[in-house]
């Protein structure tokens, strides 16, 4: 056997998963600390969460892969460590991820006991064909229940206690043992060095002055500096200047071989160039290229707009930059009535949104509004045809429209068995069709329900957090699409319709919604020497009016005495030149009264 082919027998490459807050990132500092990757002078909590907006939510947003070395029994094994991010809405980093690995450590917490992420994870590892180890943190917690929760992991996900190690990731116990257990328990890779090169492409960010750094997971052949190679999707050919691996900083190596984890720089400096999943082969050979990822499909939707109009064309290559460091989001342009020129942009989820917008503004300096979020609608019309809409500007209320249809989820919610009540009463509040109930311990309980996906994304999380006193926790996958009475909801500010604020909501609650966001506009919109009228509609008919009363200047202060006449002269002039006003006047929208839907206090 070659020499190339016995160090492909010494690499292993895993990935940490679990539910959010479990202690995959400590754990990951932890491994790099006892492996002696990271040097006690450089060591520093989340090592592998380079980004400050990590730091400051203490979760973790991007996968992150390193290189450790590990010597068992006088043998020295190259292991490849990912670290996940563990919220639902960051999910396709976690399937990225698992596509470069051959095992999963699936993390449980041994207080809280599995959560519904941490089932949905370990379905993915399944999916993904990984070998699974199951690892229980926090062991040495006042509040650790290692015997019940170890019952949880074998009824909920199927994994024998006997299996299961118990480690302390802040403190270090059990680490080694199970850094020993990776190299015994998962298989090395399966590529063959000598073959035709064939690297994937995993993930990419855009460096200011080297251009875009690919991340890629040599599957077949070797590599090496200077060599030319070509992206399969684009044919388009580069020389690489460098290559190299993370520990976890980047470290130029002269070559890589099947197995391995590290980066490549080819001056790309286009970024429409680079496509994750992509395939990497040599310039002049013929191979077929690897099947990639499934495109994540995005469910909420919102409009994305310059604060100041002459920001437009930065804000699109701050989008485009963006968009290489995370494939998961998309964006098309768009315009506004109100808002002018910006774009519609696709997320996974509320939390992906959220976070989008903020390393926009951080990261390009760029004040941005964004729209209220709504979800994807299958509409049927007339003459019998099918189309997709993500923007609530796109249904027509001429009566073309027969059918809106929305995408339905299945949710399941791992909840305390004293919260039952309330947390069905909150599904029922928002149009669930109870599934199943599974209990799983004397004292939590697994609830599955089908909701509406718009139901969940508004503020159904924050509900169940408060129902449950913090101990609720969900997880969710849209399942198809479902025919519901669903109406467009316009918002009319001064007799104008602001497109911006118009959303789909149920016939039901169409004109409960509608008071409310009006409620709140009155409250956000500064008021003017006009008086405004605010009105929601549903097709051509007024469902709910609030106005925001006229600023008003004393005119009759001047007027010391004299006949009541002199002061109601004074007054109709005022009442004439408010009406004038009033048709030609401009009612200024702030940024506020577009987070007003996100913001509404729903009854209860």
């Amino acid at each position: 056997m070659s020499s190339a082919a016995n160090q492909v027998k010494r690499i292993r490459n895993f990935c940490i998963i679990a539910h959010i807050d479990h202690g995959k990132s400590t754990l990951a500092d932890r491994i790099l600390e006892i492996s002696g990757t990271v040097t006690t002078r450089n060591r520093r909590n989340q090592m592998l969460d380079d980004m400050e907006l990590e730091r400051e939510r203490g979760i973790t947003i991007k996968a992150k892969a390193v290189e450790i070395n590990w010597k068992k029994d006088g043998v020295e094994y190259l292991i490849h460590l990912i670290d996940t991010p563990g919220h639902v809405d960051f999910s396709y980093e976690v399937s990225r991820a698992m596509a470069a690995c051959e095992g999963a450590l699936l993390l449980v917490d041994a207080a809280q006991g599995v959560e519904a992420q941490t089932a949905a994870n370990a379905y993915l590892a399944v999916d993904a064909d990984l070998e699974i180890i199951p690892v229980l943190n926090k062991v040495d917690l006042p509040t650790a229940r290692p015997e019940e929760v170890c019952e949880e992991i074998e009824h909920v996900l199927g994994l024998p206690v006997d299996d299961v190690r118990h480690v302390s990731a802040k403190s270090g116990k059990g680490v080694s043992d199970l850094l020993n257990l990776v190299v015994d328990t998962f298989p090395a890779p399966t590529g063959n060095p000598n073959d035709a090169l064939r690297a994937m492409v995993f993930d990419s960010h855009f460096d200011d002055y080297r251009g875009v750094i690919i991340y890629v997971r040599i599957v077949d052949g070797k590599i090496k500096r200077r060599d030319r190679v070509k992206m399969c999707s684009t044919g388009k050919i580069y020389e690489i200047l460098e290559l190299g691996k993370f520990r976890p900083q980047m470290v130029a190596t002269e070559e890589m071989i099947a197995g391995e984890v590290g980066y490549l720089i080819c001056n790309i400096k286009t970024i429409h160039d680079v496509k994750i999943g992509d395939t990497v082969a040599h310039a002049k050979s013929e191979v077929l290229a690897l099947d990639g990822y499934e495109e994540p499909v995005s469910y909420v939707f919102c409009g994305i707009y310059p604060a100041t109009a002459g920001d437009y064309d930065d804000l699109r290559r701050a989008l485009e930059r963006l968009h290489l460091n995370d494939s998961s989001f998309n964006f098309v342009p768009e315009t506004s009535d109100a808002l002018g020129f910006g774009f519609r942009a696709g997320f996974l989820g509320l939390l992906h949104m959220e976070i989008v917008q903020e390393r926009l503004e951080r990261e390009s300096g760029i004040d941005v509004v964004q729209t209220p979020p709504n979800v994807t609608y299958k509409l049927r019309r007339k003459d019998g045809s099918e189309e997709m809409i993500s923007s609530p500007s796109k249904l027509a209320t001429d009566g073309s429209v027969t059918e809106v249809a929305e995408p339905i989820a299945d949710v399941s919610m791992i909840v305390p068995q004293t919260a039952i009540g309330s947390i069905m009463k909150l599904c029922g509040d928002r149009r669930g069709v109870y599934v199943r109930t599974d209990y799983l311990g004397p004292e939590r309980v697994l609830l599955q329900y089908k909701l509406p996906l718009a139901e969940i994304i508004f503020d159904f999380y924050d509900r169940l957090k408060s129902a449950t006193r913090g101990f609720g926790t969900m997880d969710y996958h849209v399942t198809g699409y479902q025919v519901a009475d669903l109406v467009k909801l316009r918002i009319l500010v001064n007799g104008v319709d602001v497109d911006a604020l118009s959303f789909i909501v149920h016939r039901e609650v169409a004109e409960r919604r509608g008071r409310q966001i009006l409620v709140k506009l009155k409250d956000e919109i500064p008021r003017h020497l006009f008086e405004v009228p605010l009105q929601a509609a549903v097709g051509g008919k007024i469902i709910a009016r609030e106005s925001i009363r006229a600023m008003r200047k004393n005119v009759t202060a001047k007027c010391y005495g004299g006949d009541i006449s002199r002061k109601r002269k004074l007054l109709e002039k005022q009442k004439a030149g408010k009406r004038r006003m009033k048709t030609v006047g401009n009612v200024e929208i702030p940024q506020e009264a577009f987070f007003a839907a996100l913001k509404l206090d729903r009854e209860q």
